[in-house]
């Protein structure tokens, strides 16, 4: 399966050399170029010659990780986050550490251990460590090394009624929905673009925007899906199993309001479920795309993602699919030139 492909494979911000080769493996069949720049964004042409709208598709490849900083005299090792990981998600998680995937857990101090003031506060980061086994500092700088770069160790597979569980999924399954669509053919210049270091501020889409020139953007994202027991419906910032979602405004861009209007128009047309993103925090790469230049047209297609940035999230299959129908639709819009700007 594609997305079990994507989403095992290792890319925190800056690592992302694994899962590039992997993107770059499935979409050099159907790419008429594939090209890494500087900063490592993995840019995909097919019919760059064509006359017509030029449109940059875009999915970022890094996915939230972790840095080893130190290693203590009795093995353990100390870390740091990349990316935005709630602390209080990772005690007692597995993990790979480096391109070999040599495994740890995280740990902490027991709860028999704490006092009760200890047990009323979530733990800190600084509070936290990797356990490979190791019987001492130097046998673990025998394998691992300040600066190396950790993940978590989650298997992909199919849930419940539809769904798919991972890590990752954070951007991989936007990574998922423009190989899709790389195997399909235009009539206008496409521009498929993997990016890099989104999960520390958006780095990699600006520059590969820069470069290509897009009157035309779409970012496509895992987003924020918060509809669990509990949750107030004005907290919902998406609900799983109704379609891809718009961004209105988000904690960097406020909507391109035309463009917004006419996906709302093509997600119409072709019956194609959507919902809106009901929340402001948080943000995506077309909010670095949107600034290139003289300025790019276009907005966000985003997946519902539950347990975001955790070791394990869950999407539906459905929204996964209705999402390809939706980007695949609104090309072939653009296509035909429904889109005027």
């Amino acid at each position: 399966m594609l997305l079990k492909r994507l989403t095992e494979a290792m890319g925190p911000p800056g690592f992302e050399d694994d899962i590039r080769e992997v993107i770059r493996a499935e979409a050099k069949p159907f790419a008429d170029r594939c090209d890494t720049d500087v900063l490592g964004n993995l840019i995909c042409e097919k019919g760059a010659g064509n006359p017509g709208v030029r449109v940059m598709v875009d999915a970022h490849m890094d996915e939230v990780g972790l840095m080893i900083v130190h290693v203590e005299d009795n093995g353990l090792l100390r870390f740091r986050a990349l990316g935005g990981i709630d602390p209080r998600v990772l005690v007692s998680k597995p993990v790979r550490i480096g391109r070999d995937g040599r495994p740890g857990v995280i740990g902490a101090k027991p709860v028999h251990l704490q006092s009760q003031e200890e047990r009323g506060k979530p733990l800190k980061m600084e509070q936290l460590y990797i356990d490979i086994g190791a019987r001492d500092k130097d046998d673990a700088l025998a394998v691992v090394q300040p600066g190396d770069v950790a993940v978590f160790a989650t298997e992909c597979e199919t849930i419940g009624d539809g769904c798919v569980k991972a890590k990752s999924l954070d951007d991989r399954i936007g990574c998922a929905v423009l190989l899709e669509i790389l195997k399909r053919t235009y009539r206008l210049p496409l521009f498929a673009v993997f990016t890099v270091q989104e999960e520390i501020g958006l780095r990699g889409a600006g520059p590969a925007a820069h470069r290509i020139r897009p009157d035309v953007a779409i970012s496509v994202e895992g987003t924020v899906c918060f509809d669990v027991v509990d949750a107030p419906g004005h907290g919902q910032a998406t609900v799983l199993g109704r379609g891809p979602a718009f961004t209105v405004q988000d904690g960097r861009t406020l909507a391109d309001r035309r463009f917004l209007e006419f996906l709302i128009a093509v997600a119409e047309k072709y019956n194609i479920p959507y919902q809106l993103r009901r929340v402001k925090g948080g943000s995506n790469n077309f909010a670095a795309i949107q600034r290139t230049r003289e300025g790019v047209a276009g907005g966000a297609i985003s997946v519902p993602v539950r347990y975001i940035h955790a070791p394990a999230q869950i999407a539906s299959l459905d929204d996964y699919e209705h999402t390809i129908r939706l980007l695949d639709a609104v090309l072939r819009e653009i296509e035909a030139g429904a889109w005027t700007g």
